[in-house]
């Protein structure tokens, strides 16, 4: 309870509404100097902020961390290139092969959880099939224009030429 007090009082002093209070009533006192005090404090303030405003620091900006790459021989001939490539094509398709192969055994524990829920599957199914082969026509569609931009791009260069 004595942490609460303190904290409160702590607070009350962090108060802007009795900050301008006490301001005021200082201000309202007579004093023959507060007019030169007040003049001498804008002018300080004027000062600081005047100098601060006109100072000016340009930092160049860093280069960039260029970083090769340093797993692949730099002497490769374009066969080792291609057989590369196909090897990583290979793991990739392999890959992808097992990511559809888990799909398709979560889809079979859904599709056994809604049948004992009661629910109809095979609509569920239709449904997402139809999804997906939505999205995989809006992927393929979107890959063609790609395609179709780079061709553009590369006969209006051969033009140029």
């Amino acid at each position: 309870m004595a942490n609460s007090t303190a904290l409160s009082r702590f607070f009350a002093m962090l108060n802007p509404l009795r900050a301008a209070r006490d301001f005021r009533d200082v201000w309202v006192q007579e004093n023959p100097y507060r007019w030169r005090i007040a003049l001498v404090s804008l002018v300080a303030t004027i000062s600081v902020f005047s100098v601060m405003f006109q100072e000016e620091h340009r930092i160049e900006p860093r280069p960039p961390e260029i970083t090769w790459i340093t797993t692949l021989e730099p002497g490769r001939s374009d066969a080792e290139i291609v057989a590369s490539n196909l090897a990583n094509q290979r793991e990739k398709e392999r890959l992808a092969a097992e990511r559809k192969a888990r799909e398709e055994q979560a889809r079979e524990v859904y599709e056994a959880i809604g049948r004992a829920s009661g629910i109809d599957v095979e609509q569920a199914r239709r449904e997402g099939d139809a999804e997906r082969a939505a999205a995989a026509a809006a992927e393929k569609a979107k890959r063609e224009r790609a395609l179709a931009e780079i061709e553009a791009r590369q006969d209006g260069t051969r033009q140029a030429d």
